[in-house]
């Protein structure tokens, strides 16, 4: 009984750490596309209010994140709204433009209040953006694009994500505002857990 009693203070004492450390626990943890690398992924939705004002913040933090960081952007699929946005994400990657969209996708869909759903509503976004009709739509219809969108509809489950926006570090460790305390803090609490896992490479 008294070694019952010292596990469930245990585990109360770890929970409370976790909930001060500002992240939750990903369990199992997942394994890292490069273990050389301090892996930090990030969850979004950009239809997500919070996400997009987390946005200009996650721009500051790419221009000086450390050089041993590898920094994935990752759509998550809660329906088939969520997976019209993630598909237009892959299809921009696939065509090599990325970059260059990603702001403008959040701004037209949280600012200028444009659906951006249908293939045709794609169409005319990417076509805004150079991209030929044909182009788009080889890429949008593609087997590449498909198959990471129906990894990107898996892939949240397994760290347990529930919401967004998120960031994963090292496939250990989940911060979000929640956990975090506030979503001004999730970076401050990313960078304290790459400082951690990077004295463990």
């Amino acid at each position: 009984m008294l070694k019952i009693i010292a596990l469930l203070g245990l585990l109360g004492f770890s929970s409370l750490a976790n909930a001060e450390g500002g992240y939750d626990p990903v369990t199992p943890a997942q394994p890292l596309q490069n273990p050389d690398k301090v892996e930090v992924i990030e969850f979004f939705w950009y239809g997500c209010p919070h996400c997009y004002s987390l946005e200009p913040a996650m721009v500051e933090w790419l221009k000086t994140k450390p050089a041993n960081v590898e920094f994935i952007r990752q759509p998550a699929v809660f329906s088939d709204l969520w997976g019209k946005h993630a598909k237009a994400y892959f299809t921009a990657e696939a065509l090599g433009i990325l970059e260059k969209v990603h702001a403008d996708f959040f701004d037209a869909i949280q600012n200028k209040k444009q659906k951006l759903v249908s293939e045709d509503e794609l169409a005319k976004f990417f076509a805004d953006h150079g991209v030929k009709d044909e182009d788009f739509r080889a890429a949008y219809n593609s087997f590449g694009v498909d198959a990471k969108l129906r990894q990107a509809e898996s892939i949240g489950p397994r760290y347990g994500i529930t919401g967004v926006p998120a960031i994963i570090v090292n496939g250990k460790y989940k911060v979000t505002g929640q956990s975090a305390k506030s979503q001004a803090n999730m970076l401050t609490v990313t960078n304290q857990l790459i400082a951690q896992e990077s004295q463990k490479k």
